[in-house]
């Protein structure tokens, strides 16, 4: 999996990486069981400090994305938790939609939205 970092993007390194990751599972280019580089080859490999990986492992940890042992390190474990997350998915959509709104974006165009990104992933 080949991550892109914009280090002139306005989103946190962080966030950055932690999107990356889950494109890469979405994509499939990432599988349940897979191991990530530890946090410190990530850093190396990405150019990034190691606090920041750190971090944005811990963000996949917490929305049930990775599992992280010391002896294994970080390996990609999915939460089966879909109530949970389609709880969370309400709530970011929320903030996402009402953005869209602000700016004029029908319900059609943001339904064709969803439709355009989820073929993306799932050809």
């Amino acid at each position: 999996m080949i991550l892109t970092i914009d280090f002139n993007s306005d989103e946190a390194l962080y966030m950055q990486l932690r999107n990356q990751i889950i494109y890469g599972i979405a994509n499939d280019e990432i599988k349940e069981g897979d191991s990530l580089p530890s946090v410190r080859q990530m850093a190396d490999d990405i150019g990034i400090n190691m606090h920041t990986v750190n971090k944005a492992y811990s963000v996949l940890k917490n929305e049930g994305f990775l599992k992280l042992d010391r002896r294994y390190g970080a390996i990609i474990a999915f939460s089966v938790d879909k109530l949970q997350a389609v709880e969370d998915m309400k709530d970011e959509m929320r903030v996402i939609l009402a953005k869209a709104i602000c700016k004029n974006v029908t319900e059609e165009e943001a339904i064709e939205i969803v439709h355009q990104i989820y073929d993306e992933f799932l050809t």
